[in-house]
């Protein structure tokens, strides 16, 4: 046993000799203050929604830009350009990123319209893929592959 004893402290003398002799990792520089640098982790870069309403104050839009908000991400990914009108009755138009405009009659959460910005009747929106023309007779919008919507209390078309 006294044996196996010596044996086994001669074996962890030679390595631990062995361990010694062998240079330290090497270290990352010290930056101003004796601070060692620290990886920092990618941050997602959210957009921001636009928002506009026609002068009747009868219809209004929300576009969320591709990959969403930090509060908002369409399902699709985006973008999104949704439109609500008031009267005669609630209803919400949406162009998401591919596939037909869709209209919902039972919207679960109405909340148009915002203050401002007004598109003034005449004017023009751009923004992703998706442009809008606001009139007197209401609100057309579409996506640059040609599906569309139109909104006025009179008519509701989406294609």
């Amino acid at each position: 046993m006294k044996f196996f004893a010596a044996c086994l402290l001669a074996a962890l003398s030679m390595t631990t000799q062995v361990f010694a002799d062998v240079a330290p990792p090497p270290r990352l520089p010290a930056v101003e203050g004796g601070k060692t640098p620290v990886a920092v982790p990618e941050t997602k870069t959210v957009g921001r929604q636009e928002e506009f309403v026609l002068p009747s104050g009868n219809i209004g839009c929300i576009y969320t830009p591709e990959g969403g908000t930090e509060v908002y991400q369409p399902a699709d990914g985006g973008p999104e350009l949704s439109c609500d009108r008031v009267e005669p009755r609630y209803v919400r138009a949406t162009l998401s990123r591919k596939g037909a405009a869709t209209l919902v009659n039972d919207v679960g959460d109405p909340s148009c319209c915002s203050a401002g910005p007004v598109l003034d009747y005449g004017q023009a929106w751009t923004a992703g893929p998706f442009s809008c023309l606001s009139t007197r007779t209401g609100l057309s919008c579409e996506r640059s592959d040609g599906h569309s919507f139109f909104l006025s209390r009179k008519r509701l078309v989406a294609n």
